[in-house]
């Protein structure tokens, strides 16, 4: 380059890459594909909320519908995912982990399908409507990155990295939409779902990131998922709710994963073996545990928790002290019993139940603020991802004054889980899947 002018050569690349009808072609799938991730994700919590509406209205039409709906929902939901849905159950975040591994294809579309995507929505709505505790985040994260895999297929994406990072995209754009939480769609994309976020797919990802927002945005508005609250800590003292939420929820968020990791390989003795051997009838059991916990609690350990949690951090719920004790066990329950269905949400409100506990330790703190502590330490807890969970409560929040104690309480508590759970849960479960392929193609 002479006098600050290009050569002709550089000008001609230049134009070929904006005139270059394969790079539009994969700009036009990005967008089309963060536009239906965003849809999809609406569609889903519309669709969510209206179930659980449904089975509260069961709910207080009469306590003991819950012994009919759980065990016949629950065991139609196993039916027909080993039936029609293989690969849909669970809650989708491992299996989206675990296809960035994958090499094969037929590897990849066992878990990344439109068929996958549809009974991911549909049977986690039918589990909701049953009365089970699982969420659709997680599920909204395997739905989009099977969108963006789908729609990559069709544009013959030929670049590894390409195809990989559409996946990242499509997951990352699922938190995105689902939480309304477009910062938080990164961190997550960047902290759980890739340990080696590339330069080359960044790009994809915030792209894909943004579009969603912007549909959520657009249809539903700027909200924030769980309310606001403006309490804030100050003083000296202000490290206790700190420590108390890092320790308790970060231990009980540790101890729950590592439950979810041992029971995932197979429950253990008579009933892992009538599991295995039953599952259908084995899902019907877990429905009625969840009607009577759900009649244990009065009703609120039922769906995603999330109205409960806002509920508890606004000041208005009216739960029972031990309402993070059983919503915890309603979502170990729900989860055992193999159907679709995520953590994310459930463990948000389990957190918020437990810190609503810790708020009576700490008078002087204002009870909000030990809410939002208990969220995050909990949500840290689980998923041993300390950015992810801070960012994203905070965003869901809308409590930026609180962001030094929400990033004391994530890595103390994500910290604090590694005593009892070594490898974090999302991690774990997506090396189990990837064992699992492994083990069949050598079969």
């Amino acid at each position: 380059m002479a006098n600050g002018v290009l050569p002709q050569g550089v000008i001609r690349r230049g134009r070929h890459v904006w005139l270059n009808p394969r790079l539009w072609m994969r700009r036009v799938t990005l967008w089309l594909g963060a536009i239906l991730v965003g849809v999809a994700a609406i569609a889903f919590a519309k669709s969510a909320e209206y179930a659980n509406s449904l089975h509260q209205r069961m709910v207080d039409a009469s306590p003991l519908l819950p012994f009919i709906v759980g065990p016949l929902g629950l065991a139609s939901v196993v039916w027909l995912t080993r039936r029609f849905f293989a690969g849909s159950q669970g809650s989708g975040i491992p299996q989206t982990i675990a296809v960035l591994g994958m090499e094969n294809v037929k590897d990849k579309d066992s878990y990344l399908s439109l068929r996958t995507a549809i009974g991911k929505f549909g049977l986690t709505v039918l589990g909701l409507l049953s009365g089970a505790s699982v969420g659709r985040e997680g599920p909204t994260v395997q739905i989009g990155a099977s969108i963006m895999h789908v729609l990559g297929k069709f544009t013959r994406f030929s670049r590894v990295e390409m195809q990989r990072g559409l996946i990242l995209a499509g997951g990352a754009a699922g938190v995105s939409a689902a939480f309304n939480t477009p910062l938080a769609g990164i961190v997550f994309a960047i902290e759980e779902m890739s340990r080696n976020f590339e330069s080359k797919t960044s790009g994809t990802v915030l792209t894909a990131v943004i579009v969603s927002g912007i549909v959520s945005l657009w249809w539903l508005g700027d909200y924030t998922y769980f309310g606001s609250t403006s309490a804030v800590l100050y003083g000296s003292t202000a490290w206790v709710p700190v420590l108390l939420c890092g320790i308790i929820c970060g231990l009980l968020g540790g101890l729950f994963s590592q439950l979810l990791i041992v029971v995932s390989k197979g429950l253990p003795g008579k009933i892992g073996r009538f599991a295995k051997s039953r599952p259908v009838l084995f899902a019907a059991c877990c429905g009625f545990l969840l009607a009577l916990l759900g009649v244990a609690s009065g009703g609120v350990t039922y769906g995603t928790g999330y109205h409960e949690a806002r509920a508890i951090l606004e000041g208005t719920a009216n739960v029972p002290e031990t309402f993070g004790l059983l919503k915890l066990l309603a979502t170990l329950i729900s989860y055992v019993s193999g159907i679709p269905g995520g953590v994310f949400a459930p463990s948000l409100s389990v957190g918020a139940g437990l810190g609503h506990n810790l708020a009576a330790l700490t008078p002087y703190a204002p009870i909000g603020a030990v809410v939002v502590l208990g969220m995050v330490a909990y949500f840290a807890g689980v998923v041993q991802a300390p950015v992810t969970a801070f960012v994203i409560v905070m965003e869901m929040t809308d409590n930026h004054d609180m962001i030094v104690p929400l990033m004391a309480a994530s890595l103390l508590a994500a910290g604090t889980s590694k005593i009892v759970c070594r490898k974090p849960l999302y991690r774990a479960l997506a090396d189990q899947f990837l064992l699992k392929e492994e083990a069949s193609r050598s079969s």
